[in-house]
């Protein structure tokens, strides 16, 4: 709802994210709209690393997802150190903590996921790829649903920033021969001429929320809740959040094979609505099982796209997301604990040869 805040006069507003390239970028569309709105205020920007930046070594899968972009910003956020924060919504948990709420979502940028083979690469499309062709990604979504279509093709996780991942990718001794990567953090950074060919549904749902940015603010800024209201698109918010409740409700994050798909086919006169298409899919690890199933309903407020999307959800865990979703728990729980224990051995054979230096 609109907020019955003044709009403040004499304000230092300072923007958190991570200090990625990208985050910066997007930060700074951000700042600049707020500031093209409000050019009396000032808008600092500040940047720093969180869980997910700094463990680089085991892969997104393993390490749950929820929080590992937004933990240490909302930790400033609530601690009134920053007064907003910017992310790629995809990476926001469905459920943020108390105190904290989404301010403001911005126009989406093309959600679609995208091949991008290395520089000077012979393949125009995965079709073309011969069996055994490495292809890079960090996402098990991806994965799981190009399983299914390309069972030739060996997926190989790889992290790091977008420029980072490139670099690897176009390494003459480097294992990829292409990456799957986010249309929108290309198009970004000015990079889309490296997109080699867009990976549409229904070869590949894309992740919920892809390719919109949001604003974190405090829940009691009020102030803040009305500099928010100058940035949301609306349609993006309201299909964004329909696919964020699905998730809500299968209680995954981004380390879960969860694609989606949204349209919304807005009225042409009188308050705001529209028809709202969603396609939600839920994939198992190895490609071999897939649920997926589409929704249309007309719409007249947030409240009820949010509810088209936990409706999605009921519906494809009763035929079969339910039991698709439970063995993935399973599965990452066995593998942490084996990631765990080498972990464990390493340390134990280091701190002997330690010992047995200082014998010698």
């Amino acid at each position: 709802m609109p907020s019955n805040a003044p709009i403040p006069t004499a304000r230092s507003c300072t923007l958190a994210s991570r200090a990625s390239k990208l985050a910066q970028v997007q930060t700074n569309i951000v700042r600049d709209a707020l500031q093209s709105s409000f050019p009396d205020l000032t808008f600092a920007t500040s940047f720093m690393s969180t869980a997910g930046d700094k463990n680089q070594s085991q892969a997104l899968y393993l390490l749950g997802g929820k929080s590992l972009w937004t933990k240490e910003l909302e930790v400033a956020l609530k601690e009134n150190v920053v007064d907003m924060l910017v992310h790629s919504l995809k990476d926001c948990p469905t459920v943020l903590p108390d105190g904290c709420e989404i301010g403001a979502v911005l126009e989406r940028e093309d959600p679609v996921d995208c091949l991008v083979v290395r520089d000077g690469g012979e393949w125009k499309s995965l079709a073309e790829m011969s069996d055994g062709s490495v292809v890079g990604t960090s996402s098990v979504r991806r994965v799981a649903q190009l399983r299914r279509l390309y069972p030739g093709l060996v997926f190989l996780d790889v992290r790091g920033n977008l420029n980072t991942r490139l670099a690897k990718l176009d390494a003459p001794d480097g294992p990829y021969a292409a990456l799957i990567l986010a249309k929108a953090g290309l198009v970004r950074l000015g990079l889309g001429h490296r997109c080699t060919a867009d990976l549409n549904a229904p070869i590949l749902y894309h992740a919920v929320s892809q390719g919109a940015l949001a604003v974190e603010i405090r829940s009691d800024d009020a102030e803040a809740k009305k500099l928010c209201e100058a940035l949301t698109h609306w349609e993006t918010q309201w299909k964004c959040y329909a696919e964020r409740a699905c998730l809500r409700v299968l209680e995954g994050g981004c380390s879960v094979p969860v694609g989606v798909e949204s349209a919304l086919k807005v009225k042409a006169e009188g308050p705001r609505g529209g028809v709202l298409k969603l396609t939600g899919c839920v994939t198992s690890l190895d490609g071999g099982r897939h649920v997926e199933h589409t929704v249309e309903k007309e719409v007249q407020s947030l409240e009820e796209a949010e509810e088209v999307g936990a409706g999605l959800a009921r519906v494809l865990m009763g035929t079969g997301a339910q039991a698709i979703l439970d063995e993935i728990t399973k599965d990452r729980e066995r593998r942490a604990g084996e990631n765990k224990s080498e972990a464990e051995v390493e340390a134990i054979e280091n701190t002997m040869q330690g010992a047995r230096q200082t014998q010698a």
